[in-house]
């Protein structure tokens, strides 16, 4: 399970073990949560002079997790899990390094985007208005964006890894700003375990419906599947970015339909 920005792992359990990671080794699975370096329980923590990004992520940490949990549970298929831009960075890293997708049985992604195209008044205040530039000039200020200290979010980001997702999420490439490598190429040349693709009817800006499934067709993955959670659609609240995956009721939700789409 990888969590996205400005947060950590904590996003899928809590110290009482609720949460889809509780959730789901309740029910056998043996689940790893991945911090994210500086990160959560990852030491040190980002600070001023953090020097690494998302690229890093992508071609050291991620492949980091796999061969640790290789050396702890064997060649067993592995089901990855990522929340909001978690899922970016992990498709990523499959586009980058084909030779883990074997691994790979099946993918669930919460709310995952890489580029926003919708506008309305959530994605002016959270995405315009601070995540594309308070965020920044605070970044440059500090040396880093303090987002948990500022009540922002869960986690601290270095400066580079929130320069670089503000290009992901304002252009239509998807290119690596470090060395130029092209992930939307690569990803169409591979073949993708099945995914799932879910967010919720009130993510008006970090995942909405629209630039999630607008991400699941540039994965171009012929094995996808995406999903919309609301009441509309027959479940007990209308989730946002985050309570899809924190709410008390989504054990008794929609945790019980991933659930039976993982046993599937």
């Amino acid at each position: 399970m990888l969590h996205g920005a400005v947060e950590n792992g904590k996003i899928f359990y809590s110290e009482k073990n609720k949460g889809l990671a509780s959730y789901l080794a309740h029910h056998g699975f043996d689940v790893f949560v991945a911090d994210l370096r500086g990160r959560g329980l990852s030491e040190p923590a980002i600070k001023k002079g953090a020097i690494h990004g998302q690229t890093e992520s992508i071609t050291e940490d991620i492949p980091a997790f796999i061969n640790e949990i290789k050396k702890i549970k064997g060649d067993v298929p592995q089901i990855w899990m990522g929340h909001s831009w978690g899922g970016v960075l992990a498709l990523s890293c499959l586009a980058r390094h084909p030779q883990y997708i074997p691994l790979v049985s099946h993918m669930v992604f919460f709310g995952t985007k890489r580029k926003i195209t919708v506008f309305n008044f959530s994605k002016l205040v959270l995405i315009d208005l601070y995540w594309n530039t308070t965020a920044r000039l605070i970044a440059r200020l500090c040396g880093y964006l303090p987002s948990g200290k500022l009540g922002l979010g869960s986690d601290s980001e270095t400066i580079y890894s929130l320069e670089h997702g503000v290009i992901w999420v304002k252009s239509n490439d998807w290119i690596d700003p470090i060395d130029g490598f092209n992930y939307r190429e690569a990803i169409m040349k591979v073949k993708l375990p099945p995914a799932l693709h879910i967010t919720g009817t009130r993510d008006f800006a970090l995942g909405h419906p629209t630039d999630v499934e607008l991400f699941m067709k540039e994965s171009g993955n012929q094995k996808a599947e995406f999903k919309i959670i609301g009441k509309k659609f027959g479940n007990k609240h209308d989730y946002n970015h985050v309570s899809l995956l924190t709410h008390s009721d989504a054990a008794d939700d929609h945790f019980k339909m991933i659930l039976e789409w993982v046993k599937k």
